[in-house]
């Protein structure tokens, strides 16, 4: 069951692919914003996905993050989210990443609950 205080962490080791340099977002070979929040909206989706009826998922809406601080290539960040609102089909998550030396970044991010099928088949219609 859905249920506000649901949380879920993942971590991933920084790779080239995710720099600042290669996501196009400034010239320096570390953690690119982009990156983080892809890790973040991952994070939250696979946290609330095992309690959504089948046929249903998650889309993301909103992110508010600060990303405070550089991870260099090779180390690793974990991001962990809470669910910490729900208001009909619209998620709220808490959010934080951290590497090795502390948090890089934090903040929220909303999600809303979609019928995959139809909201696809909306999408293709544009």
């Amino acid at each position: 069951m859905l249920n506000v205080g649901i949380t879920n962490t993942m971590s991933r080791i920084v790779t080239e692919d995710m720099t600042a340099r290669k996501a196009g977002s400034g010239e320096l070979d570390v953690l690119a914003t982009p990156a983080v929040i892809a890790l973040v909206e991952e994070t939250a989706w696979r946290a609330v996905s095992q309690y959504l009826e089948d046929g249903m998922g998650t889309v993301g809406t909103l992110i508010n993050i600060q990303h405070t601080a550089p991870t260099p290539v090779g180390k690793t960040v974990t991001c962990t989210v809470k669910l910490t609102e729900i208001d009909r089909r619209r998620l709220v998550f808490d959010i934080t990443a951290a590497d090795d030396c502390g948090e890089i970044a934090c903040g929220i991010h909303e999600r809303f609950i979609v019928d995959n099928e139809k909201f696809q088949a909306k999408a293709n219609s544009k």
